[in-house]
């Protein structure tokens, strides 16, 4: 039976040495509910780290956490502790956290680190090849594991996998200075399916595939090697039931059942039943934005003075990488500003801020949640951001304000809570008071959207919404595109090709015979190429055509002493072996003029693009230009081209980079079907690479063997790789 394996950085399970005795239970984090049922369907397996380094580990411990995780089902990745101090606390921590959040000062490039990241996402495929099975799934989770999915397709390239990304991603300009940005992006694409929170973080991936390893992106799929690559957003939700439920419960718990916290938090609400209580959870790290969150808090007891003693800020700030610098730096801040705002403002009766920094079972972040009327959530850069989720799920009585930072992810789908820009305390002060002032009806209209939305698309919904978009996505690639040419197919085209009896080969030559260039002219045939045609033209009973986009004049020029069949100006001239060349179409060029002039101001306006003027055609290539203006430049010219050319005989053509202007009475369709009117032909053969081959694909005979070059969209039956493959194939055809 197919499974799914879960990979992560650590397992869903808590595991301890304490006196020498092995502790392990569940861990009660989001990402283990989410999968939850994703893991425990079939024979699902989880793989990670389980905490302790083999260093911790003698041969009866190893043993014992073996078998514990086997009957989780889960299976541990060995990591030595020299591992986890260069992949963990190294690179992913000071390398890919600080990067990926746009803290550019942090971010520290070192190459033993990095080569610790690589060895250890090769630990991580080890143990995942070792159990994968034909017909398994893969879903590999977050920046620990940046190269994973690479790893695992190169040796199961038939294996489904899922990436998803659970922290932000930065936009192409903060990427482009990781000093290993090409192989981390191959790593990812070695995906079927990439998820991200939000559609900004897809967004900036897709700029970086396009400008960096210069990818076709169509949509959110990206054309990689013989694969489709989808990308898509899902905002991972929360398990509303419980932080819901627990809310109800806490509601009913009588004097004697309620914590010590909570009875502390009824004796503020009791002693001033009108003041209000700002909730503040995060983790203790830089991207939560908390030393700005004081300075914001201290501005708007400055500017609304009349709120001093009718509010307090209660802040929870959970220990995180305490033994980092920055963190330690972050620690002494935090702990100074709560100073001196309390030092400030503080009475006898009332402490602005109450802050505790240490870890809460779940019962005392419910205390929290419940007894708090505004929530004040101002990460700087976050991914998602549960905590803001969690406090609209436990509003049980539909009431309370969420203030939240639009940069965090959440942000995107919560429209309904207050969102301020994190540095700007003037906007923010304004909010807090918006925020305690609100009425009762308003406050109530907003939450129920908000847990509305939150219980339909909880975490259990985002996991199963990516294993359905996975699915899906593993077949594109068996409907959208050609098959494979494999050595089967390869086999018996070549029996049908020995046993015709008239044979007849169309060949496409830019991106075809030859890779492209920046230079068309550059594009020359080599030696290898011309010792090819020419063995291809001398082979019996076989007629071999170059049908190609380019003008007479250049074949003319690098052809001349070669007697081939050729076809140029996409159908226009029609030269065959041994005869003089023949006008197929007679066709008009006064048109050039007026689409010249259009064509030089898109020149003009996109750096690395240029013109190619033909004798029946013009061409704007932008093979050159950064991918994402060229992107929005083809847009904006196919939109004006085809209003100039709406009543006349001309049509556009989108090649390989390149837009192509030329009549519509002449394409490569319509060229090769009157060749076949030459002779007989019992096996047909055609093959090209972009759109305008489509033409001769479509208006060929069923039973003719059609082959894109390239993994794309397409009318052929048949794909290869790239240009060096088409020539190995053309190869078989001189065999004997």
């Amino acid at each position: 039976m197919n499974k799914t394996i879960i990979v992560s950085n650590r397992l869903p399970l808590q595991v301890k040495i304490e006196n020498n005795t092995l502790n392990i239970k569940p861990s009660v984090g989001g990402l283990a509910t989410g999968l939850k049922s994703v893991h425990e369907e079939g024979n699902g397996i989880w793989i990670g780290w389980s905490g302790l380094t083999e260093e911790e580990l003698n041969k009866d411990l190893s043993n014992q956490v073996n078998k514990e995780v086997t009957k989780a089902k889960c299976a541990t990745v060995p990591l030595t502790q020299d591992d986890v101090d260069n992949f963990y606390f190294g690179f992913s921590n000071k390398t890919l956290w600080p990067l990926f959040h746009y803290f550019m000062e942090y971010t520290e490039f070192d190459n033993d680190q990095w080569e610790a990241y690589k060895t250890v996402n090769q630990k991580f495929a080890d143990v995942v090849l070792d159990n994968i099975e034909d017909g398994d799934t893969v879903w590999v989770h977050d920046y620990q594991l940046l190269l994973l999915p690479k790893l695992i397709k190169d040796k199961k390239p038939n294996t489904t996998i899922g990436f998803f990304l659970h922290i932000p991603y930065p936009s192409y300009e903060i990427f482009r200075t990781f000093p290993w940005r090409e192989e981390l992006l191959h790593g990812m694409l070695g995906a079927d399916l990439l998820g991200f929170h939000t559609y900004d973080y897809e967004r900036h991936f897709l700029s970086s595939v396009k400008r960096i390893l210069r990818l076709d992106v169509q949509f959110n799929e990206i054309s990689y090697l013989d694969r489709v690559v989808k990308v898509d957003s899902f905002p991972m939700g929360i398990d509303y039931k419980k932080f819901h439920n627990a809310a109800l419960s806490h509601l009913n718990q009588s004097n004697t059942e309620k914590s010590e916290l909570q009875k502390r938090l009824d004796d503020h609400i009791q002693a001033g039943p009108d003041t209000k209580l700002i909730l503040s959870i995060d983790r203790m790290d830089y991207t939560k934005g908390i030393p700005n969150r004081i300075r914001a808090f201290e501005y708007f007891l400055n500017k609304y003075p009349q709120f001093k003693e009718k509010v307090r800020l209660v802040m929870l700030a959970v220990p995180s990488r305490s033994d980092v610098p920055q963190y330690q730096k972050l620690k002494r801040e935090t702990d100074e500003l709560v100073g001196r705002v309390n030092g400030e403002f503080s009475t006898v009766s009332w402490t602005p801020i109450w802050y505790f920094y240490r870890s809460m079972p779940f019962d005392n972040l419910i205390d929290l949640y419940t007894s708090s009327q505004i929530a004040l959530i101002t990460p700087v850069r976050d991914g998602m951001n549960l905590v803001a989720k969690e406090y609209v799920a436990t509003r049980v009585n539909q009431d309370g304000v969420l203030i939240l930072s639009e940069m965090a992810g959440a942000s995107k789908e919560m429209n309904e809570a207050l969102l301020i820009n994190p540095n700007n305390f003037e906007q923010l002060a304004d909010t807090l008071k918006h925020a305690i002032e609100m009425p009762a009806e308003e406050q109530s209209k907003r939450i129920k959207i908000l847990q509305k939305r939150l219980q339909r698309y909880s975490v259990e919904k985002w996991a199963e919404e990516f294993m359905k978009s996975l699915n899906d996505t593993k077949k594109i690639g068996k409907t959208i595109v050609a098959k494979k040419m494999d050595e089967n197919h390869q086999a018996t085209m070549i029996s049908d090709f020995k046993q015709a009896k008239r044979k007849l080969l169309f060949l496409d030559y830019d991106g075809t015979l030859v890779g492209f260039k920046d230079n068309p002219q550059d594009a020359k045939p080599d030696d290898k190429l011309i010792q090819l045609l020419d063995q291809l033209n001398q082979t019996e009973h076989t007629d071999v055509v170059i049908v190609s986009g380019r003008d007479r004049e250049t074949f003319e020029d690098w052809f001349a002493d070669k007697s081939y069949n050729l076809i140029t100006d996409h159908g226009v001239w029609l030269k065959a072996k041994n005869d003089d060349w023949q006008m197929l179409e007679i066709l008009k060029t006064n048109w050039m003029d007026n689409i010249q002039p259009i064509l030089q101001t898109f020149v003009d306006r996109t750096p690395g693009t240029f013109i190619e003027q033909k004798k029946y055609s013009l061409a704007w290539h932008y093979r050159k230009a950064d991918p994402e203006l060229a992107q929005i430049r083809t847009i904006e010219l196919n939109t004006v081209l085809t209003h100039l050319i709406s009543n006349n005989d001309l049509s556009v053509l989108k090649g390989n980079k390149v837009i192509e202007i030329k009549s519509s009475s002449v394409n490569k369709g319509r060229a090769t079907s009157r060749w076949l009117t030459k002779a007989n032909y019992d096996f047909i053969f055609a093959i090209g690479d972009d759109w305008t081959d489509e033409f001769m694909f479509e208006d060929l005979p069923e039973n003719t063997y059609s082959v894109k070059v390239g993994f794309k969209k397409t009318k052929a039956k048949y794909y290869v790789k790239d240009t060096d493959k088409v020539r190995d194939l053309l190869a078989n055809f001189t065999q004997q």
